[in-house]
C-alpha cells in the first residue's frame, strides 16, 4: 500500500530544499517528523506539509485499514526545478543586473513498512 503527494511551485530554490529532503530521506513518518522539527532551515515547513498530505492521501485512500506511525515509511523523497522567475535589480551607470527566483516541485511517496 502507498500513496503519494505532490507540492509545486515552492518559493525555496532545488539546492535549500534537497539539504533539508536528503536528511529524510528513507526514514519512518514519525523520525522524518520529529527531525523535521529541529532541523533550523526554513524549507522543512514545505516538507513536513507534503509529507503530511502523502500520509492523508494514504489513510484516505485505505479508509478500512489501520495505520500505526512506526509503520509509515517514506519510500520516495524527490525535488525538481520548477520554473525559475527571471527578474532585475538596477545597478550602477544605467544597468541591470539578473537574478533568478528558482521555484521547486516536492514528489514524496509514502508506503507501509510490510510493503517495502
Amino acid at each position: 500500500m502507498e500513496a503519494h503527494a505532490v507540492r509545486k511551485y515552492i518559493r525555496s530554490s532545488p539546492r535549500k530544499l534537497r539539504r533539508v529532503v536528503n536528511a529524510v530521506r528513507g526514514q519512518t513518518v514519525a523520525e522524518a517528523m520529529q527531525a523535521l522539527h529541529f532541523l533550523p532551515h526554513a524549507a522543512t515547513r514545505p516538507v513536513e506539509l507534503v509529507i503530511r498530505s502523502a500520509v492523508h492521501n494514504l489513510m484516505d485512500r485505505y479508509q478500512n485499514e489501520r495505520f500505526n506511525d512506526d509503520s509509515l515509511v517514506i519510500r520516495e523523497i524527490r525535488v525538481d526545478n520548477g520554473p525559475v522567475l527571471k527578474r532585475f535589480r538596477p545597478a550602477p551607470r544605467g544597468r541591470a543586473h539578473p537574478y533568478r527566483k528558482r521555484l521547486s516541485h516536492v514528489r514524496v511517496v509514502v508506503s507501509v513498512l510490510s510493503d517495502a
